[in-house]
């Protein structure tokens, strides 16, 4: 029944609504046994009026449409009453207030882009609200336009500015019908379909189901944004927007299209850069994959290659089929392409095949696999070129690398890798990191780290040394066939912090292992490592004190030849090591140009106490001398390994000071400076009797090299790092190092270092990337040999950012030998979120620039990099 007042109020609604030129439609399912009585129209009153029989108003409408013609002057009663209420409630002038009221309660409830009603306006749509209580369900179908007509629960036909609205969904056109049974639209002129942010197309006609998303779009334009994951760790997501035109556009399903004569591409319209033209095209957004048939990519309007099929990610992710080609040039190689077939097995499976041709080599097959799973994971690599057409011989690489946790507390892994012959790298790669390879790891390996407080492992270790240099044959190193290991750490054993007794720090380290090697005139030997420590941690405000007690214990048995004179062959060696750490810390409020920072000054001093024990007939298995620096001069030991147990009698100062922002924490500088003082000449070396010569000549001074550095952030955008080590007993430096980084922004970065290690290195290394001109960025790098005047490194290359590609020229040259150098270039066109075209550069750039910045993220074209 109608609400006591409202047939009054309606009565005025001519007076605020007529010269309204808006009308519209909303339209939302009623149950027949929700009407009331006293809503049902006469439709015969309606035919009398002079109506057609299919513009009869539907009895069961919730909300009437009505004619925005008919509030003006001068519209004509018969249609008005047509299709408005019955005819006691036409007022004079055709202008049916309580039809229009409704209208505008449809467009309130469609108003995007639709100004405002006015105050009055939406009081009298609050009134038709209280009529149509179901006009507020979330799953209803809205529509608005300049003129609606049609008959309720059937046909409505919306003409002039139409927008179609359901949840997520806005379809605009100039002329619209809806088919209510079966849920279809069709719309003509300036049709446009979005959905939310996700979709947005536009064409001349378009028939649609709308719940169903199924429909056939013509001459479409089509765009479609998706947010693809981070490639890596800590990268943010990245939103990606491809589209392009078609003649015919299918809407299979919600995220599944298909296209007759169509172009895709992620440049923007209307004018791609790129893109790619296709008979047939297929788009899964469920799958995140597209399907071109018969197509071609085109670049600056240049077809670059035609494919009869192909599939390509939608938004970079991984799928199966041909990758771009990658070629490249080097002077080892000749002209090297590569066109890898790329199998997408399984999410956690993968498989790449890569045919490639050298023009100088001949024609080699490489093939990697990768695989993960809930407890393992693992990479497959080979290589095989049946005939070298340089050297006339048959040449190979073969990798695995596994890693497998076998229960909660048991890991394994493999390294195995292993090439042809000594001149594979140098031979058939252009990237210095795998040419200067010298010794290929081939390791099996077990930890179990369960146990808490210990841990203990066994590995099987040998190595394929690759010696390019016959007059300089390299050594290959022990093979450890097994290594065992045990070690433990238990810390505060006996303690009572609350008597200011924090206990004891125990600490275990053991290794068995057996030492072979593969030529004869090297000795074999068996070695027994067990090393027990113990400490007692004293700490205070601003002071702490570490003394430590450990015992060194070792046992060789050696497979030697008993003729050689003064050689043990067991040796046993225990060596008792003492050493006091020590440490204050002040602090102080400083100002330095202007700002404030808080200072601190930490001198420490480190005691060392080892026994001397003989130890030159004990091989060199795995040991060698540390580079001398600040870590290593609070080192217990001057040898890596444990063939060489230095003896030591030796106190070490050193002085830190920092500048450090008091309102972040960061530290914007530090300085150092450091001193060993012997009290003892040095007894233990890595002279072995029987190797012929000296290696290393014992130390009968005092005073140790001197260490001094200096490391920060000189301002916003640079930085400082400098280490100078000074012999004060020959009054010469040693060692010396600078380095300055400039990196005011992205893709803008300049280095430049110096490095002189005396007798043995002097050379400039000069860096960067920077913008050129408009969207060229330049970059390189230069490695210059002062001490035998010639460029051991050199890097050239030019950048070019195209918005949705990028264009990469890059050039290569680095020293393989003394006198012989290889060079490569590469040329990289990438297409955004697409594929790329060419030999990709961007690692070599990464590794060799330090502050590189991409001007855009690396797209597809790996094919085994490291």
């Amino acid at each position: 029944m109608q609400a006591p007042g409202l047939k009054a109020r309606m009565r005025l609604l001519p007076l605020l609504l007529c010269g309204m030129l808006g009308a519209s439609w909303a339209y939302v399912p009623r149950p027949v046994a929700a009407q009331d009585t006293d809503t049902v129209r006469d439709t015969d009153a309606a035919r009398d009026a002079g109506a057609d029989s299919d513009s009869v108003q539907d009895a069961n409408a919730d909300v009437s449409p009505s004619s925005a013609s008919a509030c003006r002057p001068g519209a004509k009663p018969a249609a008005r009453n047509a299709i408005g209420a019955s005819p006691d409630r036409a007022p004079l002038g055709g202008c049916d207030p309580q039809s229009a009221g409704a209208a505008r309660a449809g467009m309130l409830a469609s108003s995007t882009g639709f100004a405002p009603l006015p105050a009055q306006t939406q009081t009298q749509t609050e009134a038709a609200r209280a009529v149509s209580p179901q006009a507020e369900s979330a799953s209803s179908t809205s529509i608005t336009a300049l003129r609606i007509h049609g008959t309720r629960a059937v046909d409505v036909v919306a003409e002039g500015e139409v927008e179609l609205q359901r949840d997520a969904l806005t379809l605009t056109a100039d002329r619209l019908t809806y088919h209510e049974p079966s849920d279809e639209v069709v719309a003509e002129g300036n049709v446009r379909l979005r959905h939310g942010s996700k979709s947005e197309m536009s064409g001349s006609s378009a028939t649609l189901v709308v719940g169903e998303r199924t429909g056939e779009f013509q001459s479409p334009e089509y765009s479609i944004t998706r947010t693809r994951p981070a490639f890596e760790e800590g990268d943010p997501p990245r939103v990606v927007t491809g589209g392009g035109k078609a003649d015919l556009l299918r809407l299979e399903g919600e995220n599944q299209y298909r296209a007759k004569n169509a172009t895709w591409s992620t440049c923007p319209a209307p004018n791609p850069s790129w893109y790619i033209r296709t008979g047939e095209l297929e788009l899964d957004y469920d799958r995140e994959i597209g399907v071109a048939r018969d197509s071609t990519v085109v670049f600056k309007d240049v077809p670059l290659f035609w494919v009869p099929w192909a599939e390509f990610p939608l938004v970079g992710q991984r799928h199966s089929g041909l990758l771009p080609p990658t070629i490249g040039s080097s002077n080892k190689t000749g002209m090297d392409l590569t066109v890898p077939y790329y199998w997408n097995i399984a999410p956690n499976y993968d498989f790449t095949l890569a045919p490639r041709y050298m023009s100088r080599r001949g024609l080699q097959l490489g093939m990697e696999a990768r695989y993960l799973g809930a407890r393992h994971s693992g990479t497959v690599r080979a290589e095989y070129l049946p005939h070298d057409n340089v050297s006339g011989q048959e040449r190979s690489l073969g990798s695995l690398q596994h890693q497998q946790w076998l229960t909660p507390a048991l890991y394994g892994s493999l390294d195995l890798n292993g090439v042809s012959d000594d001149e594979y790298f140098e031979d058939l790669s252009s990237r210095v990191s795998l040419a200067s390879k010298v010794n290929l790891l081939r390791e099996a390996r077990l930890m179990y780290v369960g146990g808490g407080w210990w841990n203990a492992s066994a590995m099987a270790q040998s190595y394929q040394t690759l010696s390019t240099d016959p007059a300089n044959a390299l050594v290959t190193p022990y093979r450890r066939l097994p290594q065992l290991t045990l070690n433990a750490v238990r810390p505060g054993e006996f303690g009572n912090p609350g008597a200011g007794f924090p206990g004891l720090d125990f600490a275990w380290q053991s290794e068995f292992v057996r030492f072979t090697h593969p030529r004869d005139d090297h000795v074999d030997a068996t070695r027994l490592i067990a090393y027990p420590q113990v400490s007692m941690p004293l700490q205070w405000s601003g002071f702490y004190i570490t003394p430590k007690f450990g015992l060194h214990y070792s046992r060789y048995d050696l497979d030697r030849d008993r003729s050689a004179p003064g050689m043990r062959d067991a040796i046993t060696r225990s060596v008792p090591i003492l050493s006091i750490d020590s440490g204050l810390t002040f602090e102080r409020d400083a100002s330095l140009f202007g700002r404030d920072y808080v200072q601190t000054l930490e001198p420490r001093l480190y005691y060392l106490r080892a026994a001397y024990r003989r130890q030159d007939d004990i091989p060199r298995f795995d040991t060698s001398s540390y580079d001398f620096s600040f870590a290593q001069i609070f080192n217990e030991n001057l040898y890596t390994g444990g063939d060489r147990v230095a003896d030591a009698n030796q106190l070490t100062a050193a002085v830190t000071s920092r500048l450090i922002d008091p309102t972040s924490g960061a530290e914007r500088l530090r300085v150092l400076l450091g001193q060993r003082f012997y009290f003892k000449d040095q007894g233990v070396t890595l002279n072995y009797l029987g190797d012929p010569g000296m290696i290393e000549t014992p130390r009968t001074s005092r005073r140790a090299d001197m260490l001094a550095g200096i490391s920060g952030q000189v301002s916003r955008n640079s930085s400082v790092e400098s280490l100078w080590q000074y012999n004060p007993r020959d009054y010469q430096t040693e060692r010396y190092t600078a380095t300055w980084r400039y990196n005011p922004g992205h893709a803008r970065a300049f280095n430049i270092s110096y490095r002189y290690t005396r007798d043995i290195l002097r050379d400039v290394d000069a860096s960067g990337q920077w913008p050129l001109w408009g969207k060229w960025y330049g970059v390189a790098r230069l490695t210059h040999s002062l001490k035998d005047d010639r460029l051991t490194e050199m890097i050239g290359g030019l950048e070019y950012d195209g918005g949705c590609w990028v264009m990469r020229v890059v050039a290569h040259r680095f020293a393989t030998r003394e006198d012989e150098v290889t060079t490569a270039s590469f040329l990289q066109l990438e297409l955004n979120d697409f594929t790329s075209i060419g030999n990709n550069p961007v690692n070599l750039i990464k590794r060799s620039v330090p502050g590189y910045g991409k001007i855009n993220e690396p797209g597809a074209g790996r094919v085994f990099e490291d």
